[in-house]
């Protein structure tokens, strides 16, 4: 049975899952790369960047796990790019380079309609201007009965959890305070929502902890 998971989520000790202004140059907002020095670091996210060599063990892992065995993806707009209103034109692509690390049909919540766009490995970036349910709906139509994960931001992950979706959460808890930024919890009962600890796993460089319903 499909399940919507988010994984390897990178959160700080006070809440926060990105720094604030993002741009060009900050892709995960200024000090946002402190959340995911346990990821960096290991040889799936080598692997992905086309590189030898990387560290294995735990939190390889929980890397391994956060991006194998999915069907489709969801991401909010502001986890695609920078770009803000109107398209002004069909350049701007993703993060990635011309062969992202998705692999199967990414859906981006948008206002603003634009055409797919099929990349390089078996991505296509999808936008869906109805919302988060019909985002879904295509997801799992699109998943072939695999998993789906929600990669963000911290907006969209709210929305779906609020709205009872989400049947896992795996969140990489940085041992770093960010001050200020995109918070994870507001608004949040986790624990009213149905959710409890099912794993939990320190390192040295995060602690794992897996919630689900």
């Amino acid at each position: 049975m499909t399940k919507v998971k988010v994984a390897g989520f990178g959160v700080s000790l006070d809440g926060f899952a990105a720094g604030i202004d993002q741009s060009l140059d900050n892709p995960l907002g200024v000090r946002g790369p402190e959340l995911f020095q346990w990821f960096f670091p290991t040889q799936s996210f080598r692997q992905m960047q086309g590189k030898e060599g990387g560290e294995t063990g735990p939190d390889d892992e929980f890397a391994r796990r956060a991006m194998a065995g999915f069907g489709a993806f969801i991401l909010g707009r502001n986890m695609f790019g920078p770009v803000r209103g109107e398209w002004p034109d069909d350049q701007w692509k993703g993060w990635w380079g011309d062969n992202p690390p998705y692999h199967a049909p990414t859906f981006i919540l948008t206002h603003y309609p634009r055409p797919p766009i099929e990349m390089e490995g078996g991505t296509t970036f999808y936008f869906v201007t109805d919302g988060i349910e019909v985002a879904l709906q295509k997801a799992r139509e699109a998943a072939g009965g695999k998993d789906i994960k929600i990669g963000g931001g911290a907006e969209t992950v709210r929305h779906y959890i609020r709205a009872g979706h989400v049947d896992e959460i795996h969140l990489a808890v940085a041992p770093v305070v960010l001050g200020e930024g995109e918070s994870l919890f507001s608004g949040l009962d986790l624990r009213a929502l149905g959710y409890r600890t099912v794993e939990h796993v320190p390192t040295a460089r995060a602690t794992h902890i897996v919630l689900a319903k």
